[in-house]
């Protein structure tokens, strides 16, 4: 383990913040990005579940690992004293069927998808400082609140709401079909993925930034529906 990954680690371990990294460790694009979030995972020795799928700076998606650790129940109230510059999302979550073999081609085959909250944090001060920090840093991987499971096939398109609970949110269409072949893509370039492993695409529904004692919601039209509380 080099670079970044060194400092990343430690951050995660001690959830002490990082200020930007000095040149001689930055990654220089998303490659090598990918490569140290890579040894992160092996530094911290936490299990990969998926891969997830996010927004990063401009809008651009951004793929990284998914960890079993960072998955919680609904209803599981979220601690943001815990979460760095928490950014909170819809997104759904697919669980693989079959296998997504790193040479292999066609669509992913889901035996479930279920809605959830993505809460994504950082472990720098002031935020990641390009795209390449974000990767290396999982794509800024916080919390991931999962609802309850649907059997219903992944809509090729549907509307996403998030808001405070109560309120009535404007739906932002999504290309959930679009989004998740690509996030079948990315897993197979990353290496592939087992049967009953998962994709989580986030950035859903907009992005907001939830407060200690509120309450939000968000639904996906044809996955469902989720609820949370930030305490």
């Amino acid at each position: 383990m080099s670079g970044a990954s060194n400092w990343l680690a430690e951050a995660w371990e001690t959830g002490n913040s990082l200020a930007p990294l000095p040149p001689e460790v930055a990654p220089l694009d998303i490659a090598e990005g990918e490569a140290q979030a890579a040894a992160l995972v092996e530094a911290l020795g936490l299990p990969v579940c998926g891969l997830r799928l996010a927004r990063g700076p401009g809008g651009n998606w951004l793929s990284a690992p998914l960890l079993e650790g960072r998955m919680l129940r609904a209803g599981t109230p979220v601690a943001l004293a815990a979460l760095r510059r928490p950014r909170l999302s819809a997104g759904v979550l697919g669980v693989l069927a079959t296998p997504l073999e790193a040479e292999g081609e066609g669509e992913a085959e889901f035996s479930a998808l279920y809605p959830a909250l993505d809460v994504a944090a950082t472990r720098f001060t002031e935020g990641p400082a390009d795209a390449a920090q974000l990767v290396a840093d999982l794509g800024g991987l916080g919390q991931v609140l999962v609802g309850k499971r649907s059997l219903a096939p992944l809509p090729a398109s549907a509307e996403a709401r998030l808001g405070r609970r109560g309120a009535r949110p404007r739906p932002i269409h999504e290309s959930l079909g679009a989004l998740m072949a690509r996030a079948a893509a990315e897993a197979r370039r990353w290496g592939g993925l087992p049967a009953g492993a998962v994709l989580l695409v986030s950035g859903l529904g907009g992005e907001a930034e939830p407060q200690p004692g509120e309450k939000w919601s968000a639904a996906i039209h044809g996955v469902g529906r989720i609820g949370g509380e930030f305490v």
